[in-house]
């Protein structure tokens, strides 16, 4: 586990050669977080440990096997504590998880990183897949590489995680068929819609930085309307902003046909329009091969002409020609049943004809459980007082 000294763009082709590379794990991402209190501290683990040139990303006569985003936050409370902090690995640490002697490896060095740092926890959320379609269904598969990490993983002391930041599960759309075979295996209803959109007169087209303001206020709209609670404007502007401008360096819409997002970690907003008016918006993510679909966001208004299925056609087409073999639609229910909150929402993810990956989820290591029971037992009351304040400070941003 060695300290990573290099450029962001060495990082992002480092990590996209890893198995799974995830867009929480780029240089971008890092520095999102860097400017909301988080510590980012990249990390490479090479094929034969040894003492690493400071002037190189890489050990002499070794390659990259696994790599970690690190993100720390201290914790000020105070007194004797006040060297106290969390880790958080979001959607990594990245290396093949079915290889038994690099995993125990990597685990290792974590934990002992975590005590090292006086960590409360260290919290790891590999994409990792227990399986694959909706439990009790025809189409489940259990994944035994990733059943045998859970187990590992418990063997060593790790503990399933109260604290689920990420989505576990959600639904991938391949697409690599043609664009003819992904109309077809959307569901009949969803195909239906995207045919109407079209009829009813609905256009998509990508968004610009002029557009970012906008886009926030009806991302508040929706999340009123819809009861879930957003940040504050400034935070997704910079996530906007980061991304869109990791390309060419300065904010621009996306030019597929000059320009493919491999190995950089960029995003597009696709923005519904009738009648020039804005009616919906989606940002689409790319990083690796794999396109994201993070924010959504609508307005009342032209409801009935569905917008929101047109826009979701057009973003599959999009990363389809970004050389995208993935769509990440990001997020399915925890439990697959009418009563979860994300039912809704997950119906029309999968009419979109994608498959259900049921992920490993987040993960605690804790060199000190009696801190982690006080830490864990705190933070829910002071996530629910934050998202009333979060709810009131949304409404008053757009003077509802």
């Amino acid at each position: 586990m060695q300290p990573f000294i290099s450029t962001s763009q060495d990082w992002n082709e480092i990590i996209a050669s890893m198995p799974s590379p995830h867009l929480l794990q780029t240089w971008q991402w890092a520095e999102v977080k860097a400017k909301y209190g988080w510590k980012p501290m990249p990390f490479i683990w090479h094929s034969q440990p040894a003492i690493p040139n400071p002037a190189l990303s890489e050990v002499e006569g070794s390659h990259s096997v696994a790599a970690a985003m690190i993100l720390k936050r201290a914790i000020p409370v105070g007194g004797f504590a006040k060297k106290m902090c969390v880790l958080y690995v979001p959607k990594g640490p990245l290396m093949d998880w079915n290889d038994a002697a690099l995993r125990q490896r990597v685990l290792d060095d974590l934990r002992a990183y975590a005590r090292r740092q006086g960590a409360i926890f260290v919290k790891i959320d590999p994409d990792v897949a227990l399986g694959t379609g909706i439990p009790g269904s025809e189409e489940e598969a259990l994944d035994n590489g990733g059943q045998a990490v859970r187990s590992d993983l418990t063997r060593r002391g790790w503990l399933f995680s109260s604290d689920q930041i990420q989505f576990r599960n959600t639904v991938l759309i391949d697409l690599s068929p043609p664009e003819e075979e992904l109309l077809a295996r959307m569901k009949q209803k969803t195909r239906y819609n995207v045919r109407l959109a079209e009829k009813k007169g609905v256009s998509v087209r990508p968004g610009t930085p002029a557009d970012l303001p906008m886009l926030y206020k009806m991302y508040a709209e929706t999340s009123i309307r819809d009861g879930f609670v957003i940040r504050d404007e400034p935070y997704y502007q910079t996530v906007w902003q980061t991304f869109m401008r990791s390309h060419v360096g300065k904010l621009e819409s996306l030019n597929f046909g000059t320009f493919k997002p491999v190995n950089l970690p960029t995003c597009e907003p696709l923005i519904a329009e009738v009648e020039g008016q804005a009616v919906a918006a989606i940002f689409l993510f790319f990083f690796a091969g794999r396109a994201y679909y993070l924010y959504g966001m609508s307005r009342e208004a032209q409801r009935e002409k569905m917008p929101n299925y047109l826009l979701q056609w057009e973003a599959m087409r999009r990363a389809k020609a970004a050389g995208c073999k993935l769509y990440d639609l990001w997020g399915a229910p925890d439990v697959f049943a009418a009563n979860d909150p994300l039912w809704g929402v997950f119906r029309f993810k999968e009419g979109l004809g994608g498959t259900v990956f049921r992920g490993l989820g987040a993960w605690d290591y804790t060199p000190s459980p009696v801190l982690y029971k006080i830490y864990t037992q705190a933070i829910p009351r002071l996530l629910d007082i934050l998202r009333a304040r979060g709810k009131s400070r949304t409404r008053q941003s757009i003077g509802s």
